[in-house]
């Protein structure tokens, strides 16, 4: 393989763009919601060292994922990149399991010298057509991968998300049950799609993923009041709606209170994992400021980034472009705290 620096000479090479890890504690996320998931997309088998993903061109120009089994020089490189230094990531071919064409990321480089990225054509003496290009996710539609993607994206920007909150409306609002049922929720920004760094690509730049707040919108407004909700839930402050703009900044105003079945889901959900442990890949931990850690916690149609020292946001399949923020109280310290206490790290 040719190293970010170097020509392409013959057309076995392959010019290194980027790559991405693919482990327990830290996959692409638009692949799945857990680690196996992730691994099925790639038709992979979930080997608990995992992979390391390199993305680059062939000499002709063509897209190609390269699957290799040495972790750890990926991960120097990745480490290398995020400081700005230059790394020359060329595995052995010893390690590589497997070439896959396409690129399961958005990448926002390409080759010097060579041919636009596009896909390989099939190889005209093979019986098989072998499998379909890999492709990022549309960015025009809201599905599972689009969620994934803005909840990366608010792990990445937390102090720009977390400053549109209120100080007061949220030190003033409820938490979570012992069932996961939550209150002090709301309805939030308008999220975007992208890829970038937010999807652990780790080398390279990307698009933003437009994540952004703007003018409020109350069409979901509802009584807060948790006498007069049948669900016994006590609603907290809604903030922040759809709007333009590709900075997040606070709303002006506080629209009013908002009640969700999605959200109770998601937390229920998330508190059952503490019960039953999900596939491995669920919750994941990683550093934070301080002596905190940032989690990120996904289910069947819904994502949760929190940290373990403040609050936590939601983002639901069925609530497209929709952020939830989940604010501290009583109950939910202690619900991070457990689901942190079984999470999968970084090594």
């Amino acid at each position: 393989m040719a190293g970010t620096g170097d020509a392409v000479t013959d057309d076995d090479a392959l010019y290194v763009l980027t790559a991405a890890l693919l482990t327990p504690a830290q996959f692409p996320t638009v692949l799945g919601d857990d680690y196996p998931a992730a691994c099925a997309a790639l038709a992979l088998e979930p080997y608990a060292e995992g992979y390391g993903l390199v993305l680059g061109q062939d000499a002709g120009g063509a897209r190609w994922t390269v699957v290799v089994d040495d972790v750890s020089l990926v991960a120097v490189a990745i480490a290398a990149w995020d400081c700005g230094m230059e790394y020359d990531l060329s595995p052995d071919d010893r390690s590589m399991v497997c070439a896959l064409p396409g690129w399961p990321l958005a990448v926002a480089v390409a080759a010097p010298g060579l041919a636009a990225p596009h896909d390989p054509a099939p190889d005209p003496d093979a019986g098989d057509p072998g499998p379909v290009p890999l492709m990022p996710p549309a960015t025009g539609t809201w599905g599972p991968a689009q969620r994934r993607m803005g909840a990366d994206e608010i792990a990445h920007q937390w102090m720009s998300w977390r400053e549109q909150l209120d100080d007061t409306a949220a030190s003033a609002s409820s938490d979570v049950t012992n069932d996961g049922a939550g209150s002090g929720f709301g309805s939030g920004a308008a999220t975007g799609t992208g890829a970038g760094n937010g999807n652990g690509t780790g080398a390279g730049p990307g698009p933003s993923t437009g994540v952004r707040t703007g003018k409020n919108d109350r069409e979901r407004a509802a009584d807060g009041d948790s006498a007069g909700d049948p669900d016994g839930e006590r609603a907290g402050d809604e903030h922040g709606a759809r709007g333009e703009g590709p900075q997040a900044t606070a709303p002006t105003t506080l629209p009013p209170v908002v009640s969700h079945a999605g959200l109770r889901r998601a937390l229920t959900e998330a508190h059952a994992y503490l019960d039953v442990p999900p596939p491995p890949g669920r919750i994941r931990s990683s550093f934070a400021a301080g002596d905190a850690r940032m989690l990120r916690i996904d289910g069947p149609g819904w994502s949760m980034v929190a940290r373990t020292d403040d609050m936590a946001f939601v983002l639901l399949d069925d609530e497209p472009g929709e952020v939830f923020p989940v604010v501290r109280g009583a109950q939910l310290p202690g619900l991070l705290e457990a689901l942190d206490a079984i999470a999968v790290r970084p090594v």
